[in-house]
């Protein structure tokens, strides 16, 4: 006897979500990596430029943890592009500063970034472009802008 699937009663949004996230990363991956970034080097050039930052905060932003970050800013450091340097508000904290040569690559970077985004977008008709993106923005700041909170992973439950 083979074990029915359940039926479907909704679009599996998380697939489509997943799926395009996951194939939009890999595409602007592999951009980045024309001019020696990741997409992480990336977040951290044009976070950093914004405002004097520190590594944790950008850490936030970026959505990474303390190892990540640190590979992240070593590796920066290692091709000119940012140094860690003293907040000038907090002698505790270390800010990170971006360089010319490390400016120069995030301006690059971003025209990248932005071109991966267009390219997307532009796969579809300009009216359902409209309606996607504010429905994503829609998502992202309204039932969707926080993660559930104690969520455990399958594996644990498994156990």
């Amino acid at each position: 006897m083979t074990a029915m699937a359940p039926a479907r009663t909704a679009t599996d949004l998380s697939f489509l979500l997943d799926h395009t996230s996951h194939v939009l990363r890999t595409r602007m991956a592999a951009a980045l990596a024309e001019i020696g970034l990741t997409a992480r080097m990336h977040c951290v050039l044009v976070h950093a430029l914004e405002e004097e930052r520190t590594q944790i905060q950008l850490a936030e932003l970026g959505d990474m943890d303390k190892t990540t970050m640190v590979v992240t800013v070593d590796a920066l450091e290692k091709a000119g592009y940012a140094e860690r340097r003293p907040s000038s508000t907090d002698r505790r904290a270390r800010i990170i500063a971006v360089t010319p040569a490390g400016a120069e690559v995030a301006r690059q970077s971003q025209e990248i970034v932005d071109g991966v985004h267009r390219e997307a977008l532009d796969s579809i008709p300009a009216d359902e472009r409209v309606v996607l993106v504010r429905a994503l923005n829609r998502l992202a700041t309204g039932h969707l802008a926080t993660p559930a909170e104690g969520g455990r992973r399958a594996r644990e439950r498994a156990k």
